[in-house]
């Protein structure tokens, strides 16, 4: 792919996340180590120090639930990027509030804003197993957002549903490996699960490739991986990479749907909610190879990078436990 393909001014939404960074980062390589032109929109500055390396890039904190400020912020955008998603939500009916506005609401915004502003080329990241029938609150939502994209009329609009994105610094290889780093056992929910793991960089090339591609224009693309692995698997997988395979514990349905209900009810964010079990009791695995015109023509097995970025993390792990172990005590008066 030539940097020529992505000289527009492209706007990343939620470009400060996992996904989000992978993909600043190679929009600037392909322009030849520069970001000029590429603008990350954010609703928190702290949560993009990583990507103040990338030089020239342009990074707008913005209240992307305000449409006025999230026209201003996407002035003089060509292709926009929609890279917002959560895993979980209060509970509600369609769906809960906060699938609502990051799901939903954000979407019709984003069309709205775009055809104020003039800008037709929109590609939106959603998700495997999207659907209005979907058991579960996530996968409705994505659909419901994809809907009120497709019924905007005036939008060049190309959706990729990815399914599990693995990486370095992703928060499910990582999880695992982190809690089998302090844990004797892994506890594990929905053991049986199928995914089909897809690399960031295999996904952000999809994604440069749909902003290189006028053909993808109207289409809906499944994005996954090379191997269909089960939930035990990739915990299995992720501890061994790491060097701290733990025995892992399946747990019974009827335990898991226990433990999702009183994490639920802990504060801060949940690491399992009843939602995320609904959303696993469907395959989260392609309908069929993907299309030759996203240029993947070999995708990138866990088995090759998840050796090397999960062993990286880890020696981190440890080296920091070292360091507070042995860190020195001052004497006391």
């Amino acid at each position: 792919m030539h940097a020529d393909n992505l000289k527009p001014t492209i706007s990343l939404i939620g470009g400060s996340g996992f996904i989000g960074q992978a993909l600043a980062a190679r929009l600037v390589r392909l322009r030849g180590g520069s970001g000029r032109g590429i603008r990350v929109l954010t609703r928190g500055l702290s949560k993009s120090h990583p990507l103040r390396v990338l030089p020239g890039l342009e990074i707008v904190q913005t209240r992307l639930n305000q449409e006025g400020d999230l026209y201003d912020a996407l002035s003089g955008s060509e292709v926009v990027i929609n890279l917002v998603g959560l895993l979980q939500s209060r509970v509600g009916k369609p769906w809960g509030p906060d699938f609502d506005e990051a799901h939903v609401k954000l979407p019709a915004r984003i069309a709205r804003v775009m055809q104020r502003s003039g800008i037709s080329r929109l590609v939106h990241v959603s998700a495997i197993g999207a659907s209005e029938t979907a058991p579960s609150m996530y996968l409705r939502s994505k659909a419901a957002g994809e809907l009120a994209l497709r019924r905007a009329g005036h939008l060049d609009l190309t959706i990729l549903r990815p399914s599990v994105v693995f990486g370095p610094g992703d928060a499910f290889l990582n999880l695992f490996a982190r809690m089998q780093s302090f844990a004797p056992v892994l506890p594990l929910v929905t053991p049986h699960a199928r995914f089909q793991p897809i690399y960031v960089g295999d996904l952000t090339t999809a994604i440069c490739r749909c902003i290189q591609s006028p053909q993808t224009i109207g289409k809906i693309y499944e994005c996954a991986g090379p191997e269909v692995l089960t939930l035990y698997e990739i915990a299995y997988w992720a501890g061994h990479y790491a060097g701290c395979r733990r025995p892992i514990l399946a747990l019974p349905d009827s335990l898991a749907w226990l433990q999702a209900v009183v994490m639920e009810k802990l504060p801060g964010r949940p690491l399992l909610s009843r939602d995320n079990l609904a959303s696993a009791s469907l395959p989260n695995v392609a309908s069929g190879p993907m299309d030759p015109i996203l240029g993947l023509d070999h995708l990138t097995s866990l088995h090759t990078v998840a050796p090397v970025f999960l062993g990286e993390a880890q020696a981190k792990r440890i080296l920091s436990r070292r360091s507070r172990h042995d860190a020195p005590v001052a004497p006391r008066r």
